[in-house]
């Protein structure tokens, strides 16, 4: 008999409610469950059950068990074999769950719901206890998924690498100090966007971007086209000791709020119009000749914003090089902070970490959930890549 035979509409009009209908799914879901763990343990010793013993072990009656699964908690008999070596995959020995529901507990977890809020979540849609002990032990099996990410082979080549930190407060000593997640988001060849990676260090520093840089190319990278960053102090000094080829953009949007930071509120609109035709400028001269301008009109009250421009200039004006289309996602770090918005929003939640394991867990987690739809090339990947293969031809075919 086929399923669908099987599942005729006469037969599902006989369920009332939802309630019949899901305990009529237990029933099912326990059937199927203890077939498997026969089928499991049939393969296990060799022969079938109606067969003769072929080898010194053999059936050894059964043990119960209860097991959670997304429709609830059932009883099931786990069949045992004499040598007691039987462990079946689909409910190992010392476990309990089934059906993803570790994985509903971890997905939980990424979107920043606590470990209580997540035994309530549970409890209400599943109607079972998981203890809050048991659900941080779920999720601490990230660990070692965090360990083997971190130590991946990268690409030999990035076209883009984006840049920045997110600063998050965890417990340290007793005190609540401030730490950054060091975030790095390549480009890869195929147009599509990869995290390389996140580090866990104190406050923003060259000094600890140094150490991610040489991690980067301790796994396998040779060479980054181009970099979008901060203006960190001496962030472009660390990039070029790194990667001395690399082109390296400060991120116009960070540079106007830092020079809008001290403007007094009624200039505010005539300033940041005026400095838009800095970086909206057609070509670097024209951008060149709007600074001037706009330094005549403004250097008198506001000579530090002045100050900022010139002495990061080359880094700020780097896009100007490029076409259009790679001007667009180069001289903003806007992609890299939305990635942090995100993580924001999951761990927003959690108002400080008890420790290092704790914060790196949370945002690991996070970047998981938030890079989840990150399946295709960027938009104008065909036009993009053939003008990256006409600057850089013999770098990007490295």
């Amino acid at each position: 008999m086929k399923k669908e035979d099987f599942l005729t509409d006469e037969f599902l009009k006989q369920f009332k409610t939802g309630d019949e209908l899901n305990s009529f799914l237990k029933q099912i879901q326990k059937r199927g469950i203890e077939k498997m763990l026969e089928g499991e343990l049939d393969d296990h010793l060799g022969y079938d059950k109606n067969q003769q013993s072929r080898s010194s072990n053999s059936r050894n009656g059964y043990s119960t068990k209860k097991v959670r699964t997304s429709l609830g908690e059932s009883e099931i008999a786990v069949p045992r074999d004499r040598d007691a070596s039987f462990n079946p995959m689909i409910v190992p020995k010392r476990k309990n769950m089934v059906d993803g529901i570790e994985q509903v507990i971890i997905s939980l977890y990424a979107k920043g719901m606590s470990n209580s809020d997540i035994e309530e979540q549970i409890r209400e849609v599943y109607d079972f206890e998981v203890s809050t002990t048991t659900i941080s032990r779920i999720t601490d099996k990230i660990t070692n998924d965090i360990v083997a990410w971190q130590n991946r082979p990268l690409e030999p080549v990035y076209l883009i690498v984006w840049m920045d930190g997110i600063v998050f407060k965890v417990r340290e000593n007793s005190k609540v100090i401030n730490k950054t997640i060091y975030i790095a988001v390549g480009l890869r060849r195929d147009g599509k966007k990869e995290v390389l990676g996140l580090w866990l260090g104190k406050n923003e520093s060259a000094a600890f971007w140094m150490s991610v840089l040489t991690d980067m190319k301790a796994r396998g990278v040779e060479d980054l086209l181009i970099t979008a960053t901060d203006n960190l102090n001496g962030f472009t000094d660390t990039i070029k000791n790194v990667f001395p080829e690399a082109t390296t953009q400060i991120c116009v949007v960070h540079q106007i709020r830092n020079a809008s930071r001290y403007v007094v509120w009624k200039d505010k609109k005539a300033f940041t119009k005026d400095m838009k035709l800095i970086y909206d400028a057609p070509t670097k001269e024209a951008a060149k000749a709007s600074l001037n301008d706009f330094a005549k009109k403004w250097e008198s009250k506001y000579s530090y914003a002045i100050k900022s421009w010139r002495d990061n200039w080359e880094e700020l004006t780097a896009f100007f090089e490029f076409p259009i289309e790679i001007r667009k996602i180069i001289y903003t770090t806007n992609l890299i902070e939305n990635l942090n918005g995100k993580i924001r929003k999951y761990t927003k939640n959690k108002l400080s970490f008890p420790t290092d394991e704790a914060v790196m867990k949370s945002v690991y987690l996070a970047t998981r959930e938030a890079t989840k739809k990150w399946s295709m090339p960027i938009r104008n990947w065909g036009i993009i890549l053939n003008q990256f293969l006409t600057i850089y031809e013999k770098r990007v075919r490295l």
